[in-house]
């Protein structure tokens, strides 16, 4: 039975350029085609264009009450990075391996299939199952579409540890997101008839403007010690309009996200902020330009993550991992999906640190793919002995 070190299977990965406008699908037939070297068949989930897959797997018996380890193919780009090595050739030096994706995360995916002989091996008395999705990096879009045919007829899980980097700590929680492109239509005058026009830069300045105060009163409202960031924030991130200087623009368009805690909701942040726009802003647009207009075009969503420090699957977890601490993340992951479409006790926990990701020269250190490693044994060896991951 042929065998594949982690760091080995990492460099194999890492060379497939995943970023997310391209297709993941030749690095999910690399997973496949490995795989059936094992006999282990998989299930691909194409998004509607073909362009792009995720990938279940189930290894050992069929049934409810197994694990699922979740992880995304998608990278995001090097585009404007200045890098001291080839992105997309796995470069070791000093103990670290170089290259995107590296951390964020298929570490983790080489540390699972690297384990594939060893779960073969054990044999399993309960099943392990792979969820590795696409298009996270632009929104957790990928992986909806598996959630929902494993709710349709896939077994019932026990519970999810979603691979992210969190320098093989417990990651209890993380913020949810939503992102909305506003596009702004108001009137073109010369600029020395300003007053006859609908300028939609200025409009979507005091949009912005309203934007920043929602932001102030959620940095006032729920707090969450866990988190660096213990408040929900917005952001704007892009804007354009405009054509030259003495015209009065007619168009502008600007992007804008939040990031919410658990405890905030989105869509009352989205209605306020509408509100303001449609109730306030658009009937003074509307007055000199019947015909002006602000629209919202949602961008992605994705629901905030948290599980109580003291549920038993933390507890088992912290055990496996020799530490007992556990801590929150801003950043966005799959894991507030797979307990709201499917209930599963979730953790974050993964090899790599968060802050070597999105990054020139990101990297992992091969002592963290050790950890990882090892990490996946003592859960081979609990899905072995059939034991519940809750006691």
């Amino acid at each position: 039975m042929p065998t594949h070190s982690s760091r080995e299977i990492l460099a194999d990965l890492v060379a497939f350029d995943t970023t997310t406008r391209n297709s993941n699908l030749d690095l999910i037939a690399y997973i496949e085609a490995y795989l059936a070297q094992f006999g282990i068949p998989s299930r691909r989930i194409p998004n509607e264009e073909g362009d792009k897959a995720s990938l279940w797997v189930t290894i050992g018996p069929e049934g409810d009450g197994g694990i699922i380890l979740n992880g995304h193919t998608d990278c995001v780009p090097v585009d404007g990075q200045h890098w001291t090595t080839s992105p997309f050739t796995l470069t070791e030096r000093d103990g670290r391996l170089y290259g995107r994706g590296s951390c964020d995360m298929k570490g983790f995916l080489a540390c699972v299939l690297a384990a594939v002989p060893k779960m073969l091996a054990a044999p399993l008395a309960r099943p392990i199952h792979f969820a590795f999705s696409h298009d996270e990096e632009i929104g957790c879009q990928g992986v909806r579409g598996m959630l929902a045919e494993i709710a349709r007829d896939g077994p019932k899980a026990e519970a999810c540890i979603v691979g992210e980097p969190t320098s093989m700590q417990t990651v209890v929680g993380h913020k949810g997101g939503r992102s909305y492109r506003c596009g702004l239509d108001g009137l073109s005058v010369h600029s020395s008839l300003a007053p006859h026009g609908v300028n939609a830069i200025e409009y979507a300045a005091a949009l912005i403007t309203f934007i920043r105060s929602v932001a102030d009163t959620l940095a006032l409202s729920a707090q969450d010690a866990d988190f660096d960031l213990p408040h929900s924030t917005i952001s704007v991130g892009l804007i354009e309009g405009g054509t030259a200087i003495n015209i009065v623009p007619d168009k502008c368009s600007f992007v804008f996200e939040f990031r919410n805690l658990i405890e905030v909701d989105q869509e009352e942040i989205y209605q306020a902020i509408l509100s303001h726009a449609i109730d306030t802003l658009l009937p003074r647009m509307r007055a000199v330009h019947p015909e002006a207009d602000i629209r919202f075009e949602p961008i992605y969503a994705y629901p905030a993550h948290a599980i109580t420090p003291d549920h038993p699957f933390v507890t088992r977890i912290k055990a496996l991992l020799g530490r007992n601490s556990h801590s929150k993340v801003a950043y966005g992951a799959e894991a507030g999906l797979f307990l709201s479409e499917l209930g599963l006790p979730t953790v974050l926990c993964g090899p790599g640190a968060i802050a070597m990701a999105h990054r020139p020269d990101e990297y992992v250190e091969l002592s963290q793919l050790d950890t990882c490693d090892v990490f996946l044994e003592k859960v081979i060896e609990r899905q072995r002995q059939g034991a519940s991951f809750f006691r």
